[in-house]
């Protein structure tokens, strides 16, 4: 991969805010999938006055590609960096800066320049830090829907509030999944499949209690690869899938997607009372007492657990998904849904 060395010293310029005369570089993938790479770039950059000024910056180059249900999440990073949303933000619950951003249109691809945190993320995370997210997270939530931006009316490009109930039914019109927990080949406990089932009974019903909480600016993929915990405070990363949701969605997802499954009921207990806390600071939450968190958890996650289950080969995966099951059934009598 190559660097184009007007953009990184426009961004290194911004960096720093002073004139970047040249910089040199190497680059070392972060993480990313098939339809797009993250690198971080590391090197001296000189100034105009000659300070020497060693940098990190991480670069992520996102390729078009259709995502089921939203078809535009390719460059929903750029439309958003390019958007004032970021002062919504607070110190303790942001984004990276971005230094630098281009579109390419013909090539269908959007480069973003962006700030390196350095911190705590993904298994690393305590049930402190999850807590402490849940909090955030509701503080975030509750003030955007409480002073309603004029940012959140000018966004043209967010995923639809519907996402999460198409991308269910979806799952649910899967033979390979709906048949399967139905099946006598099924290899989940009675109660583990029973769940499913109960949830796919109940379903019109749960969307229809579901769409009467507030709806919020959603994440939309808020696990724990994508939040840094650094001195305090939070950097959420990946804002592609972002949208239009309901209250509690993105906690569903921290709670259950691909979390540390020995402490999931304790975190549940734990960041559905912080989240609300944090909500309530700015929002009356006492109408949706009935959070409906752990039935988001199930309508997001029971299927898409079960898929995982039956495409891995991996054994130590598959008992990780059959134990992640297992925990959301174990979430159900917890504290927090008191």
């Amino acid at each position: 991969m190559t660097i184009q060395i007007d953009s990184l010293i426009q961004a290194l310029s911004r960096c720093f805010e002073k004139d970047i005369l040249s910089a040199d570089w190497q680059m070392m993938p972060l993480h990313g999938g098939t339809v797009g790479s993250v690198q971080l770039v590391t090197g001296i950059a000189e100034a105009a006055d000659g300070e020497q000024l060693p940098y990190q910056i991480v670069l992520k180059i996102q390729k078009k590609w259709n995502r089921f249900g939203d078809p535009d999440s390719w460059r929903r990073e750029y439309d958003l960096y390019s958007s004032d949303l970021g002062r919504t933000f607070s110190d303790a619950f942001r984004w990276p800066l971005c230094y630098h951003a281009e579109i390419n249109a013909e090539e269908s691809e959007c480069r973003l320049w962006l700030e390196y945190i350095d911190g705590t993320t993904g298994l690393d995370l305590t049930p402190d830090m999850y807590e402490l997210a849940a909090l955030e997270l509701g503080r975030y939530q509750g003030k955007l829907y409480a002073e309603q931006p004029a940012v959140l009316q000018s966004l043209t490009n967010l995923s639809h509030a519907d996402l999460m109930k198409n991308i269910y039914l979806h799952y649910r019109s899967w033979p390979l999944v709906y048949d399967y927990i139905r099946s006598k080949d099924c290899e989940f406990p009675p109660h583990v499949w029973q769940m499913l089932i109960n949830i796919d009974e109940h379903a019109d019903e749960i969307f229809a209690h579901i769409e009467k909480l507030p709806l919020v600016l959603c994440h939309r993929d808020f696990w724990i690869t994508n939040l840094i915990y650094a001195d305090g405070k939070f950097a959420v990363i990946d804002w592609d899938t972002s949208g239009w949701g309901r209250m509690g969605e993105d906690l569903a997802s921290l709670i259950a997607d691909e979390a540390d499954v020995d402490h999931m009921v304790e975190c549940y207990q734990r960041c559905v009372p912080a989240y609300y806390k944090g909500f309530a600071e700015y929002a009356d939450v006492s109408p949706f007492a009935d959070d409906c968190v752990y039935e988001m958890i199930l309508l997001a996650f029971g299927y898409r657990l079960v898929e995982w289950y039956l495409h891995t080969e991996d054994e130590v995966e598959k008992k990780k998904h059959g134990d992640t099951l297992q925990k959301i059934y174990e979430m159900k009598s917890s504290p927090s849904r008191s």
